[in-house]
């Protein structure tokens, strides 16, 4: 099965080509341009060099948050309107899981070693998820939730593995017996999308492509003025 993937939760995002769960090609959105105006270009391209049709697809995969409000929306409105134009199924997967796949995949961790996958929220806050590693998969600890980052950092326990992009305002301040991982595992890649997707997918998970929404975990600064809750 060809997956179409989309990462759009990162200042820097990415959309991907996958046969199952290996990956074909690979994309690096520009940083210096809003995923807006570079994101269709993008899988233009990476269909047209890879040779692939859009109707070839079968799966198109999407980071549905936590992360940027304008990225997620644009990233989710573009998968459901692709998987609708060629008539596939349509997934969405968490960022915080996206990540922690990126990790488990190349980490050979100690017995039951804790992970800890961090994205900034703003405000001195962090969204935050923790998983257990076992033998190459993250199995999640409880859902998504919103600490206060000191409070986090106090909360490390010796041996725990950290990663997520909201480490880099952090990591200068994360205790030497915890470990961080590099920073190539910190941000999440359309690749590691696909892999999540793929593996959902063969698990027997479908998403309604009408329901399909992004989950920002939090109201944007306007929608709290306006009483609104997240989506």
């Amino acid at each position: 099965m060809l997956i179409l993937a989309i990462e759009t939760s990162a200042q820097a995002g990415s959309v991907a080509l996958l046969s199952n769960r290996s990956l074909v090609t690979q994309v690096v959105l520009p940083a210096d341009r809003r995923s807006a105006q570079s994101l269709a270009p993008a899988i233009d391209e990476l269909l047209r060099t890879a040779g692939v049709k859009p109707a070839e697809l079968g799966l198109v995969a999407t980071t549905i948050g936590p992360g940027s409000f304008t990225g997620l929306r644009v990233g989710v409105t573009t998968a459901k309107t692709l998987a609708y134009a060629v008539g596939c199924e349509c997934l969405g997967v968490d960022t915080l899981e996206v990540i922690a796949l990126q990790v488990a995949g190349e980490h050979s961790p100690a017995p039951a070693q804790e992970l800890h996958v961090v994205v900034d929220a703003q405000r001195k806050e962090l969204f935050l998820a923790r998983f257990r590693l076992e033998a190459g998969e993250a199995v999640r600890i409880g859902e998504n939730e919103i600490v206060p980052a000191g409070e986090w950092l106090a909360s490390l326990q010796p041996g725990t593995l950290v990663s997520g992009p909201g480490l880099a305002r952090f990591v200068d301040k994360v205790s030497a017996d915890v470990l961080v991982a590099p920073a190539e595992l910190r941000e999440p890649t359309a690749a590691a999308v696909g892999q999540l997707a793929h593996r959902d997918y063969e698990r027997g998970r479908r998403d309604d492509l009408w329901k399909l929404m992004p989950q920002y975990l939090r109201p944007s600064a306007a929608e709290e003025k306006a009483g609104r809750k997240p989506g």
